[in-house]
């Protein structure tokens, strides 16, 4: 897994987070590790919902973010656009983009919106979360069997969000 990741102001007050991979399964497993509760649950998030265009899903993420994610677009097995938090002062959006390389996948992920001294921090969020996507599909299985909740981070995920978060503070 070679996960990288950037941040980039987008005003004097908001940034945004890119993150991506290319995955060992084709685009339509990709799609589905990204798109259905179960598979969701074994690397970034319980979700519980309407998983698709209009509606709302609440999620709980392995880094303790928990709250409301609204389906703008999704277009499989290549789009998705979610926005996080909607209708408050917290609201981003989420895109993925799935591409076919072969039998691999690439999978960009960004996140617009996010305040800008806390990008770094969401940088390696977002690093982990796709570093975990990889070890899931190579497993089979969830990364996190120790859980998680809104108040506390999955350790594993926690651990290496702590190693990650220096390197993207002295990148900016």
């Amino acid at each position: 897994m070679t996960a990288t990741g950037s941040t980039r102001p987008l005003d004097a007050t908001r940034a945004a987070v890119r993150v991506e991979d290319v995955y060992d399964t084709d685009i339509d497993d990709l799609w589905t590790a990204c798109t259905t509760p179960d598979r969701l649950s074994r690397w970034i998030a319980r979700v519980s919902g309407e998983l698709r265009p209009g509606g709302t899903v609440e999620a709980v993420f392995t880094s303790t973010w928990s709250g409301a994610l609204r389906v703008e677009s999704c277009e499989a097995p290549n789009h998705l656009l979610l926005t996080s938090a909607p209708g408050t002062d917290e609201e981003t959006e989420i895109e993925a983009w799935l591409s076919a390389e072969g039998s691999r996948t690439r999978l960009v992920v960004e996140e617009r919106g996010l305040p800008a001294d806390q990008a770094p921090f969401y940088g390696a969020g977002w690093q982990v979360h796709l570093e975990d996507l990889g070890r899931s599909l190579a497993l089979g299985e969830p990364v996190h069997p120790d859980g998680w909740s809104s108040e506390a981070a999955a350790p594993a995920w926690q651990a290496r969000w702590t190693e990650l978060t220096p390197a993207y503070r002295s990148a900016e």
